[in-house]
């Protein structure tokens, strides 16, 4: 799609509903659902990550939605595909500045040249005990990248047709670092398969785009 055309229909997303657990459960194990339901996540007193959902147009124009692959290191989240983000800082005015702070960090690209279209909900993650506030952004022009080497492996350019295209959602056999070879939804694009968190983000994400596309 080109990316003047989504633009113009994607700041049509501002006043509309979000669609909330829903959305996230259609992406989500079913144990994860039973957890959520049967803790109280306030008691766990979760520290607060934001991350950006990051739509832009590439060289031809067409619209793309900017996923990172993380470095392989000793943690929950190695080596997963995610949005740019990450933990709120002192520094931080508050989540939405944590979550463009981060993705300038890791990928290079200015919050003065993200215009912020919508706050989505929040998305908790137990193995990590994050309290996660994504954010759909929009950046109008193509930039050049510059990757954090110390955090990101690669990025993953995800043409929006992709994105949006349902034959690209399946179920996976995972073992992770809580569950074993359990069966989760997911999307699969540009060959990386995208579950858990960002995949539930994402799915709220399509809702929303579903209603102005």
């Amino acid at each position: 799609m080109d990316f003047q055309e989504f633009y113009q229909q994607a700041l049509k997303i501002k006043n509309l509903p979000l669609p909330g657990s829903e959305s996230h459960h259609k992406m989500s194990p079913s144990f994860r659902r039973q957890w959520i339901e049967s803790n109280n996540i306030t008691k766990r007193n979760p520290k607060r990550a934001g991350v950006l959902a990051l739509f832009y147009p590439d060289e031809v124009h067409i619209t793309r939605l900017l996923l990172i692959l993380r470095k392989t290191y000793p943690g929950v989240h190695s080596n997963q595909v995610a949005f740019p983000g990450g933990k709120i800082e002192q520094g931080d005015k508050d989540i939405l500045a944590t979550a463009l702070r981060e993705t300038h960090e890791e990928v290079g690209i200015s919050p003065s040249n993200v215009t912020v279209v919508k706050e989505l909900s929040e998305v908790y993650i137990p193995p990590s005990n994050f309290m996660v506030q994504p954010f759909i952004g929009l950046m109008t022009s193509a930039h050049s990248f510059a990757i954090q080497e110390s955090e990101v492996e690669r990025l993953i350019q995800v043409p929006l047709s992709d994105f949006m295209d349902n034959t690209n959602l399946f179920e996976q056999k995972i073992t992770t670092s809580y569950a074993k070879n359990i069966d989760v939804p997911a999307f699969k694009l540009n060959g990386y398969t995208v579950w858990g968190a960002t995949a539930m983000m994402m799915s709220e994400i399509k809702e929303l785009l579903e209603q102005v596309l």
